[in-house]
């Protein structure tokens, strides 16, 4: 019966053009787009040296972090030289924003805060602004630092600005944004929105599920009627529909990957083991959650599915599809909305396998896509024991 419940289920799926169209064509379509929209991002959005004034008064003088902070990453020595910096007047910055020569200007305040004015948000932007917060963060942190030595007599505290400057180029080529060459696979700005559409795709797996699922409810179709007066047990029906519906997604990824790898000629790096890994757990993620709704929605199939849509977009814009600077944001503002997001977790894991010399961060995406499929299958089991209905 286990057996006969598989293959009826992969009969159901691949005879549904619908579902085929979700699984196999769209997502290539996807990534055609992307490739024709951003082939010249590389060049567009690359980041160069940053250009910006700095409102030289006695406030930003007296200012000694952003001012050492700001002199080292603008040494012109330097391989890792962001900023171009002019020290300059309030009014000649304002004049030069206003003419577009630079990204923003600072200005700093009597109690030591500055103020970043920019004309747009872009990258640049955002890089700016994302400096100007660590410093903010690794100052107050020291002042702390400071206050304790003090406190305990040490009155000879020594600041190395070097090594406090080196910790903020790190943070920002971990966090989304390429300052130079960290790595010899020389990563695309571009790769998070391949990333996200491999995501984007395992969650679409979570259609498959839900159609299968709704084809075993006696209240959603006629099959379904005859399947709860057989002797197959709930957890047997889950598992059948489980596997069935994974093979399906399989061959779906294994498509993706053949044509974003040899067609769009798209570089998932050396670890390509370590990125199918993530893939097919990534999988069972949206397939669990697609079972998951189709089992606990007391609603119509039309729905529910368009709920799983919602859920699967939704996840996407925040991991950084629509907008790469969108998982920034969230990772700065809201850090626990993207650790829940299983769409991030795939993008995140994908992310980290280039720019993480250790495995820590990829293992603990990993680790969360299986809590997260594990959760989604128990409340799936639980769902469909709950429904109890006639027997003739």
């Amino acid at each position: 019966m286990f057996y006969h419940n598989f293959k009826y289920n992969l009969k159901i799926l691949f005879r549904n053009r619908a579902l085929v169209f979700w699984t196999y064509i769209f997502p290539i379509l996807l990534g055609t787009l992307f490739s024709l929209a951003f082939s010249n991002i590389e060049n567009k959005e690359k980041l160069d040296i940053i250009n910006i004034d700095v409102v030289n008064d006695n406030n930003f003088n007296k200012s000694i972090a952003y001012n050492e902070t700001i002199k080292i990453l603008s040494d012109e020595e330097s391989s890792d030289r962001l900023f171009n910096t002019k020290y300059t007047s309030l009014e000649e910055a304002k004049k030069d924003l206003e003419n577009n020569d630079i990204t923003g200007y600072l200005l700093f305040n009597d109690v030591d805060e500055v103020t970043i004015f920019v004309n747009s948000n872009g990258i640049n932007e955002t890089v700016l602004r994302y400096v100007m917060d660590e410093v903010k963060s690794n100052k107050m942190m020291m002042e702390s630092i400071i206050k304790k030595e003090m406190a305990n007599g040490n009155y000879n505290v020594i600041i190395d600005y070097d090594s406090y400057v080196n910790e903020i180029k790190n943070l920002i080529n971990v966090d989304n944004i390429k300052l130079n060459d960290i790595s010899n696979k020389n990563m695309s700005y571009t790769m998070i929105e391949y990333y996200s559409l491999i995501a984007m795709a395992c969650m679409y797996g979570g259609m498959i599920s839900m159609t299968i699922i709704n084809k075993m409810l006696p209240n959603m179709d006629a099959v379904g009627k005859r399947i709860a007066v057989s002797k197959l047990s709930k957890g047997k029906m889950l598992l059948s529909s489980l596997l069935s519906g994974y093979v399906v997604q399989l061959i779906g990824l294994i498509i993706l990957f053949i044509y974003t790898i040899l067609v769009l000629n798209v570089d998932y790096g050396s670890n390509l083991i370590y990125v199918i890994l993530l893939a097919l757990l990534g999988s069972m993620a949206g397939l669990s959650l697609g079972m998951m709704l189709a089992s606990a929605l007391k609603v119509n199939e039309n729905a529910k599915m368009g709920m799983l849509i919602a859920i699967s977009m939704f996840g996407s814009f925040l991991a950084g599809m629509m907008g790469v600077t969108m998982k920034y944001v969230i990772d700065k503002n809201v850090p626990l909305l993207n650790k829940i997001n299983p769409v991030n977790m795939i993008t995140d894991g994908l992310y980290s396998l280039y720019y993480y010399s250790s495995f820590n961060r990829y293992y603990f995406n990993i680790i969360s896509l299986v809590i997260f499929s594990i959760i989604m299958i128990i409340i799936s089991y639980l769902a469909l024991r709950r429904q109890q209905y006639d027997s003739i």
